[in-house]
């Protein structure tokens, strides 16, 4: 829904650099005391300071009822819903897509993005998801017209329990008055981004308890074709990994997947701290704080930004997500791993950038025949496809000019950590790229280790732009 400040704040990034920092120590000691606070070790007194800072100034006390409770992040928070269409179903679904929405003064976007995940979707995907979309609008009359286009248009949808929409109402909210004008922001805008953090924190509260994982999308979006089929596949290969959040679009807050038990504190974390900055900035404390560090984003991107005109303002806004496509279903799903080289490495390109779904790579120094790059993954897998790409537009002479790509099996422990003892050769890098299908039809056993090996000495320096691997999941699952 905001897209556009994706280009605008990046003017104001020295404020945000000078502001987030001492951000993150206020928010790192309101969670550590929260921890303290759920184990019992808080007085009263102390819960009730706590409540009072978290309160907004006296001038808003019929707002305050809302923000009690903040002391339990792990409850939900006590909001009287309006149900406009459809109801809750009482079997859990793997996946909840959900949407906020207020009225724009330019363009429209929600019906065709609630068409786009319908349309995409096969029936047995169906099955699988419920849609909720929070009309996050105080005029009720806009709330009810667009009610009745949606009941019109996807009745079959409500009555199999796939759409819900829904409405918190004014009085639950805070005081969108005398907000902090953080990063010399206008007010109207302060009051736009505060109400969003506000709409989607209510949002995240009522999806609490409808699927085991929770995808936010905004209401100006189109999905790729069977999208919840390649999510699925993404989400199966990290099991037994450790993750808070994972991005399929690298836009906005579009395309974020979250486990579902991990909505009442994030709801709770935006309601802590709505006025203070954008949601989608709040997003990346909020990740690390959870204790993943890095960004674990997937490409291509199932989503796409559809939208002409913001929610803000209705300001004309263009961003489009060049990684998205719209056909494809044959998204690389990178198992968990560990990876090492003794290539030297230049700075901090280091092997792990290679294998990252960010826009990373391993660079390191001129290769010797022998040298080598392994990947050593946490559990053996079966793998179907693998490519590699070494090289960079800018630096077309850093690829691998000659080398070879091996998998391999039976684990071994050694002075530089598990290696694999035995190795299968797949293929040679022609141009410094190399693409092996049907691994799993001709390779026997489930792979332990991927490894590039030089074979020929070179002057050039070495870069590993992606290492893209396709996992074959059991028949089983």
């Amino acid at each position: 829904m905001r897209l556009v400040w994706k280009s605008l704040d990046k003017m104001r990034c020295f404020r945000k650099r000078s502001t987030i920092p001492f951000l993150g120590v206020l928010i790192t000691s309101l969670l550590f005391l929260n921890l303290y606070i759920e184990d019992g070790y808080v007085l009263e007194e102390d819960k009730r300071q706590l409540r009072e800072t978290s309160i907004h100034p006296p001038n808003s006390e019929r707002y305050v009822h809302t923000f009690r409770d903040l002391t339990n992040f792990s409850g939900t928070i006590n909001v009287t819903y309006r149900y406009l269409a459809g109801n809750p179903q009482p079997r859990k679904k793997y996946l909840t897509i959900g949407l906020s929405s207020v009225k724009r003064k330019r363009g429209n976007y929600l019906m065709e993005t609630i068409k786009s995940i319908f349309d995409q979707s096969s029936y047995e995907e169906l099955k699988e998801i419920v849609v909720v979309v929070h009309l996050a609008e105080f005029d009720l009359a806009w709330c009810e017209n667009l009610v009745q286009d949606i009941s019109r248009k996807f009745a079959h949808h409500i009555i199999a329990g796939r759409l819900l929409v829904i409405h918190a109402p004014e009085e639950y909210y805070p005081s969108l008055d005398g907000l902090k004008r953080n990063y010399n922001d206008p007010e109207d805008r302060v009051r736009f981004r505060s109400k969003q953090n506000v709409d989607y924190a209510f949002l995240l509260n009522f999806c609490t308890n409808l699927s085991d994982f929770y995808m936010m999308l905004e209401d100006d979006v189109r999905c790729s074709r069977n999208f919840l089929t390649s999510l699925k596949k993404v989400v199966t290969s990290r099991q037994g990994s450790y993750w808070v959040m994972l991005e399929f679009s690298k836009l906005g807050y579009i395309g974020k997947l979250y486990h579902s038990r991990d909505l009442p504190r994030l709801a709770h974390f935006l309601l802590m701290f709505y006025q203070e900055m954008p949601c989608d900035w709040l997003l990346i404390h909020f990740r690390g704080l959870l204790a993943q560090k890095d960004v674990i984003r997937f490409k291509p991107s199932l989503f796409q930004h559809m939208g002409y005109y913001s929610s803000y303002k209705g300001a004309e806004n263009k961003l489009k997500d060049d990684d998205f496509e719209e056909d494809s279903i044959d998204i690389p799903d990178n198992p968990p791993a560990s990876l090492h080289t003794n290539i030297n490495v230049f700075e901090n390109y280091d092997a792990t950038k290679a294998y990252s779904s960010v826009d990373e790579y391993f660079w390191g120094k001129p290769p010797s025949t022998g040298d080598f790059f392994v990947i050593v993954f946490n559990k053996s897998t079966k793998i179907s496809k693998i490519k590699i790409v070494t090289g960079t537009d800018d630096r077309q002479n850093d690829i691998l000019h000659h080398g070879a790509l091996e998998v391999g099996e039976k684990l071994v422990g050694t002075k530089r950590g598990r290696q694999c003892s035995s190795y299968i050769t797949l293929g040679e890098f022609k141009n410094g790229n190399i693409e092996v299908q049907d691994i799993d039809h001709k390779i026997a056993f489930d792979i332990e280790c991927v490894r590039i090996v030089v074979t020929a000495s070179q002057k050039e320096w070495l870069i590993i732009r992606s290492i893209s691997l396709w996992t074959t999941q059991p028949s089983s699952q």
